[in-house]
C-alpha cells in the first residue's frame, strides 16, 4: 500500500507541481519504477481500485501493458492464469471506457497471447476463447471488439519480447483462426452503432486472411458492408481503410498473382470508380475527399501493371487519377504523384516488354502513344503549382519550405512526363518553346524572385545552352542575366552562382576565349565589392566554375589562368603568414578556412596535374606556416588537410618533393596534436603512392609512426568513445594499407597492436568508427583468404589464432546486444569472413562463447541453430541462412533489458582486452 501511495504522489507531482525540478525527479522515479518487479502488482492493484483517478489509470495501464510486452519472463509460469483473469476483469470493467485505458489493457491481453501457447487459452487459442466470451457476455462487446482489432496488429509487433519462433507460431495461429474472427465480426454487423469498430477490426484482420480465396472475399458480407459504407459520411474513413487493405491484399506476395485475385478486383474497382464524381463535389468535407482520393491513388499504385496495358478499362482509371491530380489542394493532388512516376517507369523501361519478343518495340510505341494525351494533360494540370503566389513575401518560413517542396515534387512530375512525351512537346505544353524561353529571359524585369527563377532555369538547361546553334548567340545575354542575379538579392545570387557553375561545366569550351570577362565577374564576387550579394558559401560555385573552364584552356595560357584563379585566395593567406607566428595563431579560423577551402576547390577541379603541382610547390611555404602555427586548431587543420588531399589526388606523382615535406609535417604534428584529419590525409597518400616502390621507405616510417601513436591513445573503450574521429580515421587508414601496401603494413611491428586495439574498440557506439573497425577486420580476413594474400597468411595466422577465441566472443557479444542492431550486417560479415578463413577453429570458439550464455536467455535449440548456420557458412553455403539465423539470435538476446543484461554479463566483451601473445 505504501508503494501505491508513492506512485500516486509521484503522478500528482509530475502533473501538478509548479517546480520543474520536482516534476523531472518524479518523472525519473516513475520510469525507474516501471522496470521493477513490484510494478506488476502495484499497477494491477491501482487499476482495480475504484478511487484511482484518470492520471493513475492511464499510467498504470501503460505500465501493465509494457510489463506484459517486455517483462513477461519475470513471472513464474503459474502466474499466467491469475494475470489473464485480472486483465479480463479489467476488460469487462472498462467496456464503457475510458477508451485510452481500455486500449492499453487490450494490447496487454494481445501481448499475453503472443507469449503463451494455444493450450493456455483452453484449446483453440485466444480467438476461440474470445468467441466464447463474446457469446456469453455480449454486454462487454466494445472491449471484445477492440481486443479483436489489436490481436492481428500485435502479431507483427516487435515491442513484444517473444522469441521469433513463437512470434511466427502466433501468426500461424491467428491465420488459422481468421475465419472464426471474421465470423464474429459478421455477427456484429447487425448493430449499426458497432459498424465502425467492426470495419476497423476487419481491416486489421485482412493482413492475416491470406488463406481466404478471392472468390470468398468477393461475396463476403464484411466486404459488401465496407463497400456500402463508402456512401456513409459517418463510416467513410473506416470503409476506405478496409477497401485500401483489400486492394493491397490483391497484390500481396501471398495473393497468388493478379489472375487469382480477379474475382475480388472486379468487385472493388467498379465500386471505387463510382466515387469519381465525389472528387468534384464542393459540398463534401475535405477529409472525405482526401479519403476517396487515397483509394484512387492506392488503386493506381497497386494495379499499375494492368493500367500500363492501355486497355479501355485502364484508361477510365487514368481519367479518375487525372481528376485527383487536378484537385486544387496539393495534399490531395500529390497523392497520385507516385503513380505517375511508376507508370512512366513501366512505360519507358524496355524490360517491361520482354515477354513480347520481336513485337516488343511495337508494343512500347503503342503504349507510349496511348498515354501521350494523359501525360500532356498531367503537365497542364500540375504546372501552375510552380508559380510564385502573389503573397509570397508574406508567407511564413514554414510555408516557404512547403512551397519549395511542392516545386521540387512538381519538377519530378515534369521530368516523368518528359520521359514519356519528350522534352520539346513537354515545353510546348508549358506554353513556349525553349528558344523563346531563353531569348525572353534577358528581357524580363529585374525583380528578385523572378531573377531567382530565371537563374535556376538557366542552370537547369545548361546542357541545352551548350548544344544550341551558334547563330542564336544565347550565351552572352545569359551570362548578363546571371550577373544581374548576383546583384539583386541573396536568394537570386545563390541561384545565379549555382547556375554559373552549371553553365561553365557544360559550356566550358565556349568560355575559353572569354576568360577576362569571367575573371572580372569572379574577382568582384570573391572580393565582395561591386554590389554582388554572393555569400562566402555560394562563392564556392564560382570557384568551381572557373576551375572547370581553366582545365579546357590551352597549356600555354593555363598556368597564368590558374594563378589568377588562386590569387584572391592565396594573397590573404600570404598576408596573414607574413605577419608572423603570433598573429597567425590569434587570427580567427574563419579568416583562414574561407581561403583554404577555395584553394581546395581549385585543386579538386582543375584537372591539370603538372600545373597544379607547380602552384602547390609555390604555395607550400604558406601551407607549412599554417601547419606549424595552427596545428592545435581542428577546423583550420581539417580545411588545410582537405586542400592537401585534393592536391595529392589531382597531382599524384607530379607532387615531387612537396609530398615528402607534407608527410614530414603530418608525421610530426599528429604526435603532438592528435588531429584525426592527419590520418585522413595519410589515407589519400597511401591510396596514390602505396604501391610505388620508390615511396616504400618513407611510407613505412609514416604508417608506423601514425599507428604507434594512435594505439597509445586508444587503450580502453572509454578512450575510443572520447576520440571516435581518431578511431574512425585510423582504421580507414589501416584498411587502405591492406589494400594498397600490404607488403609494408602486414609484416610491420604495428600490425598485431592494431588488431588488439580493434578488439578493444569493436563495441564503440559511434557508427562510423565502429564500421571502420569492422571493415578493417573483414579486410584482414579477406586478405588471408585470397590467393593474392597467401604470402601473408603465416603472419596473419600468427596474430589472429592466439586472439581468435576472444575475437569471436566479442563479435558474438556485438551481435547479441553490445552494438545496436543497425550494426548487424557489418558484424555478420566479419564473423562470416573469420569463419571462412579459419573454419572449424571458429566453430569451436563460437561454441565456447555461446555456451557461456545461460539457458534462461537462449535455448539449446537456438544455440544449435546458430552453430549449424556457422558451420554451413564455413563450408561455403549460401550466406542468407547465416544472416537470417544471426538476426534471430540477435532478436532473441535483445528481447528485453533483463535478457540483454544476462547475455552481456555472460560474454563480458569489454573484459577481453589485449590478449597476451606468446
Amino acid at each position: 500500500m505504501e508503494l501505491q501511495n508513492t506512485v500516486k504522489e509521484a503522478l500528482s507531482a509530475l502533473y501538478h507541481h509548479p517546480d520543474d525540478t520536482v516534476r523531472a525527479r518524479a518523472d525519473r522515479w516513475l520510469q525507474d519504477f516501471q522496470h521493477t518487479i513490484d510494478a506488476w502488482q502495484v499497477a494491477d492493484n491501482l487499476l482495480h481500485d475504484a478511487s484511482s483517478n484518470m492520471e493513475t489509470l492511464i499510467f498504470c495501464s501503460q505500465t501493465l501493458r509494457s510489463k506484459v510486452q517486455r517483462d513477461f519472463e519475470e513471472l513464474p509460469s503459474e502466474a499466467f492464469r491469475p494475470l489473464r483473469d485480472s486483465l479480463y476483469t479489467l476488460l469487462k470493467k472498462l467496456s464503457k471506457g475510458p477508451p485510452k485505458v481500455r486500449t492499453q489493457i487490450c494490447i496487454a491481453v494481445a501481448a499475453l497471447a503472443v507469449h503463451v501457447s494455444v493450450e493456455d487459452w483452453g484449446g483453440g487459442g485466444i480467438v476461440s476463447w474470445l468467441s466464447n466470451e463474446m457469446k456469453a457476455h455480449p454486454e462487454y462487446i466494445l472491449s471484445f471488439l477492440e481486443l479483436l482489432t489489436v490481436l492481428p496488429q500485435e502479431a507483427f509487433s516487435h515491442k513484444i519480447a517473444a522469441r521469433p519462433e513463437r512470434r511466427r507460431q502466433f501468426e500461424k495461429e491467428l491465420i488459422s483462426s481468421a475465419e472464426v474472427a471474421l465470423g464474429l465480426l459478421t455477427a456484429c454487423l447487425g448493430f449499426d452503432e458497432l459498424k465502425e469498430q467492426v470495419l476497423e477490426a476487419f481491416s486489421s484482420w485482412l493482413r492475416l486472411s491470406r488463406g481466404i480465396s478471392a472468390t470468398v472475399l468477393a461475396s463476403h458480407p464484411l466486404v459488401h458492408a465496407a463497400l456500402s459504407c463508402l456512401n456513409s459520411e459517418r463510416h467513410l474513413e473506416a470503409a476506405v481503410n478496409v477497401i485500401s487493405e483489400l486492394i493491397h491484399h490483391t497484390v500481396s506476395v501471398s495473393s497468388g498473382g493478379l489472375p487469382a485475385q480477379m474475382p475480388l478486383i472486379h468487385v472493388l474497382v467498379p465500386r471505387v470508380m463510382s466515387l469519381k464524381d465525389q472528387l468534384r463535389d464542393s459540398s463534401k468535407d475535405e477529409e472525405d475527399v482526401k479519403a476517396i482520393a487515397r483509394l484512387f491513388a492506392d488503386m493506381g499504385d497497386s494495379y499499375v501493371e494492368l493500367i500500363a496495358t492501355g486497355s479501355d478499362e485502364s484508361m477510365l482509371i487514368i481519367q479518375a487519377l487525372l481528376e485527383v491530380a487536378s484537385h486544387p489542394e496539393y495534399d490531395i493532388s500529390s497523392m497520385t504523384y507516385n503513380f505517375w512516376h511508376i507508370l512512366q517507369d513501366n512505360l519507358t523501361r524496355r524490360d517491361s516488354y520482354s515477354s513480347y519478343g520481336s513485337e516488343a518495340e511495337a508494343e512500347r510505341s503503342r503504349r507510349l502513344h496511348v498515354f501521350h494525351s494523359p501525360f500532356e494533360m498531367l503537365v497542364s494540370l500540375v504546372s501552375f503549382r510552380v508559380e510564385y503566389p502573389h503573397d509570397y513575401e508574406d508567407l511564413s518560413e514554414e510555408d516557404h519550405r512547403d512551397f519549395k517542396h511542392t516545386r521540387y515534387a512538381v519538377s519530378d512530375i515534369l521530368i516523368d512526363a518528359t520521359a514519356v512525351l519528350g522534352g520539346e512537346p513537354t515545353l510546348k505544353i508549358l506554353f513556349m518553346k525553349l528558344v523563346q524561353v531563353m531569348t525572353l529571359l534577358p528581357k524580363l524585369p529585374p525583380q528578385p524572385q523572378l531573377l531567382q527563377t530565371v537563374c535556376s532555369t538557366i542552370g537547369a538547361y545548361s546542357k541545352w545552352i551548350d548544344a544550341a546553334p551558334v547563330e542564336l548567340s544565347i550565351l552572352p545575354p545569359v551570362v548578363d542575366v546571371l550577373t544581374r542575379g548576383m546583384s539583386a538579392s541573396e536568394d537570386s545570387a545563390a541561384a545565379a552562382a549555382l547556375a554559373f557553375k552549371y553553365i561553365c561545366e557544360d559550356c566550358s569550351k565556349k568560355f575559353c576565349g572569354s576568360l577576362d570577362g569571367l575573371f572580372h565577374i569572379y574577382h568582384i564576387a570573391i572580393s565582395g565589392e561591386g554590389g554582388y550579394k554572393v555569400s562566402s558559401d555560394d562563392s564556392m560555385h564560382l570557384v568551381e566554375a572557373l576551375s572547370v573552364v581553366i582545365t579546357e584552356v590551352p597549356p600555354e595560357h593555363a598556368k597564368r589562368a590558374l594563378e589568377l584563379l588562386c590569387l584572391p585566395a592565396i594573397n590573404p593567406l600570404q598576408e596573414i603568414t607574413n605577419q608572423g607566428g603570433v598573429s597567425l595563431q590569434q587570427v580567427p579560423a574563419r579568416q583562414l578556412t574561407i581561403h583554404i577551402d577555395r584553394l581546395a576547390c581549385i585543386f579538386r577541379n582543375v584537372n591539370l596535374p603538372e600545373i597544379v603541382a607547380d602552384a602547390i610547390q609555390r604555395f607550400w611555404a604558406v601551407f607549412k606556416a599554417i601547419f606549424d602555427h595552427r596545428a592545435w586548431d581542428m577546423r583550420t587543420m581539417e580545411s588545410l588537410c582537405s586542400a592537401c588531399k585534393y592536391a595529392v589526388r589531382t597531382c599524384k606523382r607530379y607532387m615531387g618533393i612537396t609530398i615528402g615535406a607534407m608527410l614530414e609535417e603530418v608525421q610530426t604534428l599528429y604526435q603532438q596534436h592528435n588531429q584525426p584529419c592527419f590520418l585522413y590525409l595519410s589515407s589519400e597518400v597511401i591510396k596514390i603512392f602505396g604501391s610505388d616502390p620508390s615511396c616504400a621507405s618513407y611510407l613505412r616510417s609514416l604508417i608506423e609512426a601514425l599507428f604507434s601513436h594512435t594505439t597509445r591513445l586508444l587503450k580502453s573503450i572509454e578512450e575510443f568513445t572520447a576520440r571516435p574521429d581518431i578511431a574512425d580515421d585510423c582504421y580507414l587508414l589501416a584498411s587502405r594499407c591492406i589494400r594498397y601496401c600490404p607488403d609494408l603494413f602486414v609484416p610491420s611491428s604495428i600490425f598485431p597492436s592494431l588488431i588488439d586495439c580493434s578488439m578493444i574498440g569493436i563495441t564503440i557506439q559511434h557508427r562510423d568508427a565502429c564500421k571502420s573497425i569492422l571493415t578493417f577486420l573483414s579486410d584482414v580476413f579477406d586478405l588471408a583468404n585470397c590467393s593474392a594474400g597467401e604470402k601473408y597468411q603465416s603472419i596473419i595466422n600468427g596474430v589472429i589464432l592466439p586472439r581468435g577465441a576472444s575475437l569471436t566472443r566479442i563479435l558474438i557479444a556485438s551481435l547479441t546486444g553490445a552494438l545496436p542492431s543497425s550494426r548487424l550486417e557489418e558484424v555478420t560479415y566479419v564473423l562470416l569472413t573469420l569463419t571462412r578463413t579459419y573454419g572449424d577453429k571458429v566453430l569451436l570458439w563460437a561454441k565456447e562463447s555461446i555456451s557461456l550464455i545461460p539457458p534462461t536467455a537462449i535455448t539449446e535449440a537456438e544455440c544449435s541453430s546458430f552453430l549449424k548456420a556457422l558451420s554451413d557458412a564455413a563450408s561455403g553455403s549460401d550466406t542468407a541462412a547465416l544472416t537470417d539465423t544471426l538476426e534471430e539470435l540477435s532478436d532473441v538476446c535483445r528481447r528485453n533489458r533483463t535478457v540483454q543484461d544476462i547475455v552481456q554479463g555472460a560474454l563480458r566483451p569489454l573484459d577481453l582486452n589485449f590478449t597476451a601473445v606468446s
